[in-house]
């Protein structure tokens, strides 16, 4: 067993202490160390092993390849950024003038850019403001408009948001109250106009961006709820900004705000394809109540998201676009190509017809015709572990390559045969079944 000084002053991971720290490298030599007591590693292959369980970089977070069938996936963080998205906070990784103007030397608004950005691809908003999160938006609206006194929503609205948040409790600790409306599957206009009164600080209407409500049913459209005398609040959730011709249900920034919405909330990592950001866009005067409201600071980006976010907006397409895009023939093509690979050396796999969603909460009830790459489901974990993340359904491990890059599907092809090679070599060792 190599002593744990000696490894860790070997020459092949002088640049991983720089990057990672010594603590961090430590500590998996030692397990490292661990597995080598237990048979699991070769002591003359220790150095080896600890590197390939080291990030390759100073962050723990790890690269994976989607294959899901999940366009925008929570867990794997939504939306892919574009390249030029990640090359603009590669720029701003350094000082910028985020909040300073180069001409005069003195402080200027910040993200002008993004908000320039973000209002020319939303003109029919006549302001815009830019928070951390989705949800953030919604609660510095609630904040600044209802703290206090009464939001009216509809029963049918009372979304839960993923991970156990619900909207009823984050709404409620802004300090606002509830005035729900109507049932489940029906509200009407009237039911807002009864509910409207002098403790009124807003009309809330919320996209039910998870799932969707069929047969006997009735929601309020936005333009119906003009004149109420109080404002009227989109949430619209999965950040579309206009409409799609491949989302026709999907809610859009501009068509709420034409059929006059005042202020309209969504995210900028769904749909939209950029960070993780929450977007407020409406009536000038709202806009600026908002931007000055103490709660706006603690919810600011940093100058990365500003970044990122300006690049979406001003970019090309975004690999979310691309995605729901995908030609299923090529599509095809590929995973033909994944599966012919794999069966030559002796792996079963097939081929397989499969059905992809958007996910994040966006565009429910909506499939994405796809193919996918048939395996064991055993093999799950294992190809976790290799970066490669699928699905398991119908007794099967599905690879769906829609939201991997073309040039990485050999990536793919050698993650299963690692996994395959290790199966076999555990299945055929001596005392197993």
């Amino acid at each position: 067993m190599p002593r744990t000084d000696t490894v860790l002053s070997a020459p092949a991971l002088v640049q991983a202490l720089q990057r990672n720290g010594r603590t961090v490298v430590r500590d998996v030599v030692r397990a490292v160390q661990q597995d080598v007591r237990e048979g699991g590693v070769d002591p003359a292959d220790v150095v080896g092993a600890v590197l390939s369980r080291l990030p390759p970089d100073g962050s723990s977070l790890r690269p994976v390849l989607n294959c899901t069938g999940a366009v925008l996936h929570t867990n794997l963080g939504r939306a892919a950024l574009s390249p030029a998205a990640v090359e603009a906070v590669r720029q701003a990784a350094g000082a910028t003038d985020v909040e300073l103007d180069l001409v005069t030397g003195r402080r200027a608004r910040r993200g002008r850019g993004t908000l320039a950005a973000l209002a020319a691809a939303v003109p029919d908003a006549a302001a815009v403001h830019v928070v951390n999160n989705g949800a953030a938006a919604l609660v510095l609206a609630a904040t600044a408009l209802a703290a206090g006194r009464e939001i009216v929503v509809s029963r049918g609205e009372m979304v839960e948001i993923g991970d156990g948040f619900r909207l009823p409790d984050l709404l409620v600790s802004t300090g606002a109250r509830l005035h729900e409306v109507g049932t489940t599957n029906r509200t009407s206009r009237e039911d807002y106009v009864r509910a409207v009164g002098p403790q009124t600080g807003m009309v809330l209407k919320v996209h039910p961006s998870n799932f969707v409500v069929q047969g006997f049913t009735a929601a309020v459209e936005p333009a119906e709820l003009t004149g109420l005398g109080v404002p009227v609040v989109v949430d619209i959730g999965s950040g579309l900004l206009a409409p799609d011709p491949l989302l026709p249900a999907e809610p859009d920034a501009a068509t709420a705000l034409r059929a006059g919405a005042d202020l309209v909330t969504a995210s900028g990592d769904k749909l939209l394809g950029g960070p993780q950001a929450g977007l407020l866009l409406g009536r000038a005067d709202l806009v600026e109540e908002l931007r000055r409201h103490p709660l706006a600071r603690a919810l600011r980006v940093d100058k990365l998201t500003l970044a990122a976010l300006e690049a979406t907006l001003r970019g090309g397409v975004t690999p979310t676009w691309e995605a729901l895009r995908v030609d299923p023939a090529d599509l095809l093509a590929r995973t033909a190509a994944v599966v012919s690979a794999l069966v030559a050396a002796g792996v079963p796999a097939t081929a397989v017809a499969s059905t992809a969603v958007v996910g994040g909460g966006g565009a429910p009830g909506v499939e994405l015709p796809s193919h996918a790459v048939a395996l064991p489901p055993p093999w799950a974990r294992a190809l976790r572990e290799h970066a490669v993340v699928g699905r398991v359904e119908g007794g099967r491990l599905l690879l769906d390559l829609r939201c991997v890059p073309a040039d990485a599907d050999g990536r793919v092809v050698s993650a299963v045969l690692a996994v395959a090679t290790a199966s076999t070599t555990s299945t055929d060792s001596p005392g197993e079944a």
